[in-house]
């Protein structure tokens, strides 16, 4: 990147040397940034590799290349060279440095899920109108005090306890001073020096999604876990004017920091992930990532292998997402790299990220432990903590998501991929929603005296909860599934149990299952009583399967003119083909269910009958 004086590069323009489309952004400044390859002459001098002149062809006929074709070209070139300058694709290997390690530390600031604020009885406020839930104290309204909230403490001291922390007796707060717009007060009450739980940690499985290179577990130890003040909202307009919404100042936050043990990217967001599925679990946390109820910082930094202490760290704020986790710390480490490697200092700075970004941006400089002037709070008594609380707390959690996991996979068949992700989506709302599915699935199942020996029901049920439903959020008419309650009165689960019940007991195909779903889906199929069966009485829509005789036609007449497909299976009969051609036997299957009535035949019977069909053909060949 170059910046010309606007005079200068009208003087450019006006000789035609930088393009006139696709080159300039506008800007109010009296500088203008302009990129390398838009002049026909490059403005900064480069490598034989990355630099473009004009093709031998186009010279001779004494005509210019077209802009597009020198953008064209140079692009090619720089590809070649590996200067795209393109985000590269996720692998394997983005997870280490050869010669360097990483260091990461994480922050992750949790909503509480309370009714009332910190330390005002202000009640906390989710999208409702600004500045409706606003006390004198949140404001700093001159001589209003705080007021702490026992209340607070439950779901805090279960997040603590999910996260495996001791719990301390007697805490305290501390005042954390800054001065911004969101801040009325000019300092934040935190628990800095005496937090309320401590010496913490968290057990990240190879489920979880961890590097490869950190084998089938790792444990992150948790420094403390303190109570904190969220501040107010801040939403820019136009005309650099910002909007405060005072709902959000006081709302109870917890932060989580972490010991310096993380040292992978993806290990990194399988913490962050982890951590999140646990505070849902217990109940501790308001919503998730994905809803703004969690948010993550992490420090970064980086030093050459065999070197002792760690490299100066930085700090990236506010990550809203798993993947700006990974992506954020990787685009980090590789600038700090770079720094070191051309003989520079890496400054302890803290830094910003944007989705879709490939570098980290300075936003200022990091702040020590002096800058914050922190000191205990006056207005404040020390929060006392009794072990009875504690213990009866600890028993009525219920099970932790490994447990949960675990029994998933165990009792109903399911892989660890798809148990992992019933318990995170709808943060955590999928889960309970498959159980009353499948309670209600279960139940039909009884009255109709079919007692299931296996897990073919429970895995059906969790097929439907994951990807059946997942098609309908697809859909652009189907925003508003996103939670738990909106999932149960769109899809009601004992509709979707009975749609599933017809379905295992091979009543209705699969086909009309799915136009099932969509029909209560979008309110066609009444929701009260019996909607399901009622319809497909009415409709007409019952599986009746054709006879076997009928099958055996259509798998003759499916393979007449496929000696090709047939030298397949003849090649693995004679053990010149290792894999088995499953994909030929599919198509052929493919053309018995199109050339057969719709409503009448099972994909499992068709493929059945078509392999021994194939079997016999071969067979009388070989004689």
């Amino acid at each position: 990147m170059v910046r010309i004086p606007t005079a200068e590069l009208r003087r450019y323009l006006l000789n035609g040397q930088i393009g006139r489309r696709g080159c300039l952004r506008a800007r109010s400044s009296s500088t203008v940034p302009v990129r390398q390859f838009c002049s026909q002459q490059p403005l900064l001098s480069s490598s034989p590799s990355t630099s473009y002149s004009p093709s031998s062809s186009a010279t001779d006929a004494g005509a210019a290349t077209p802009l597009r074709k020198q953008l064209k070209e140079q692009a090619k070139a720089l590809k070649q060279s590996g200067g795209g300058g393109k985000k590269k694709k996720k692998n394997t290997d983005n997870q280490t440095i050869p010669g360097w390690d990483l260091t990461i530390g994480i922050e992750i600031h949790a909503q509480l899920n309370t009714q009332h604020k910190l330390f005002s009885p202000a009640t906390t406020s989710f999208n409702d109108a600004p500045n409706t839930h606003v006390a004198p104290f949140d404001l700093a309204i001159p001589g209003s005090q705080p007021l702490f909230q026992a209340e607070t403490l439950i779901p805090a001291v279960r997040a603590a306890l999910a996260l495996n922390c001791s719990i301390q007796p007697v805490s305290h707060f501390d005042r954390k001073h800054y001065f911004h717009w969101d801040q009325p007060a000019g300092y934040q009450i935190t628990q800095y020096y005496h937090p309320f739980a401590k010496d913490g940690k968290v057990v990240l499985l190879e489920r979880d999604g961890i590097a490869s290179e950190d084998g089938e577990q790792i444990e992150i130890g948790i420094k403390q876990v303190q109570m904190e003040q969220d501040t107010a909202k801040t939403t820019a307009q136009p005309g650099e004017v910002q909007w405060l919404d005072f709902n959000r100042v006081g709302v109870p936050l917890i932060e989580i920091i972490t010991l310096p043990q993380i040292h992978h990217p993806a290990t990194a967001a399988a913490f962050v992930r982890k951590v999140q599925m646990l505070l849902k679990s217990v109940d501790a946390c308001v919503s998730g990532m994905e809803s703004g109820g969690l948010r993550a910082d992490v420090n970064v930094s980086v030093r050459r292998t065999g070197e002792q202490g760690l490299g100066q760290r930085t700090e990236i704020k506010n990550l809203s997402s798993f993947k700006a986790v990974e992506d954020a710390i990787i685009a980090e480490r590789d600038r700090q790299i770079r720094v070191l490697e051309d003989g520079g200092k890496v400054e302890g700075e803290t830094r910003g990220w944007s989705l879709g970004s490939t570098e980290t941006r300075r936003l200022r400089g990091k702040e020590g432990e002096v800058d914050y002037r922190y000191m205990p709070d006056p207005d404040l008594a020390p929060v006392v903590i009794g072990q009875d609380l504690v213990e009866h707390l600890g028993k009525s959690m219920g099970a932790l998501p490994d447990t949960e996991i675990d029994h998933l996979i165990k009792s109903y068949g399911l892989s660890p991929k798809d148990a992992l992700s019933l318990m995170l989506l709808d943060e955590g709302g999928r889960i309970q929603y498959f159980y009353d599915v499948l309670a209600e699935l279960e139940e039909l199942l009884r009255v109709a005296g079919k007692e299931e020996g296996d897990q073919r029901h429970a895995l059906l049920a969790a097929n439907w909860c994951l990807h059946e439903l997942g098609k309908l959020t697809h859909d652009s008419s189907s925003a508003d599934l996103e939670t738990t309650l909106s999932m149960e009165n769109k899809v009601p689960s004992v509709h979707l149990a009975a749609i599933l019940f017809h379905l295992h007991k091979k009543e209705i195909t699969a086909k009309v299952a799915k136009e099932l779903l969509w029909g209560v889906f979008r309110g066609s199929i009444n929701r009260a009583g019996r909607g399901v069966t009622d319809f497909i009485n009415m409709s007409n829509l019952w599986f009746r399967e054709i006879p076997e005789e009928r099958y055996a036609a259509l798998a003759e007449e499916a393979i007449e003119g496929e000696d090709k497909v047939l030298a397949e299976f003849a090649r693995f009969n004679e053990g010149k083909s290792k894999a088995y051609p499953q994909g030929k036997l599919m198509f052929l299957v493919g053309k018995m269910m199109r050339a057969g009535p719709e409503q009448g035949m099972d994909p499992a019977s068709a493929e059945r009958v078509m392999k021994a069909r194939i079997e016999q053909v071969l067979s009388s060949r070989s004689e």
